[in-house]
């Protein structure tokens, strides 16, 4: 498989690591849309959302960004977590992953 992101939690590519647990991993973003940009992986490779399923941990995904929101210090003021779903939604890596953004004031409707 030539998937990035399974690459790195195979840690074939290095990241800026920020958080891990037994279901997922997380690293900041290397092209930020905010001061801070996590991005968190399940470590089983799922395609995206859409290729989920129930006995799939996403559970784990939510937690993890709750708890790298009070890491990062961004859980008081708010913070942003945002999937990205198929290529029209903005996708362009298809390995499941949740955004955690904060830092700033964000604008709604997003882009």
């Amino acid at each position: 498989m030539d998937c990035l992101f399974c690459k790195i939690v195979a840690r074939e590519i290095p990241a800026d690591m920020v958080f891990e647990n037994d279901a997922c991993l997380a690293f900041r973003d290397l092209n930020p849309q905010a001061p801070t940009h996590v991005l968190i992986v399940p470590k089983k490779h799922i395609d995206g959302l859409a290729s989920a399923s129930l006995d799939d941990d996403l559970q784990s995904l939510l937690l993890a960004a709750s708890e790298i929101a009070r890491q990062e210090g961004i859980d008081r003021a708010g913070y942003r977590v945002v999937i990205n779903s198929g290529q029209q939604a903005g996708q362009t890596v298809f390995h499941l992953h949740v955004h955690v953004l904060g830092g700033r004031t964000m604008a709604w409707p997003p882009g």
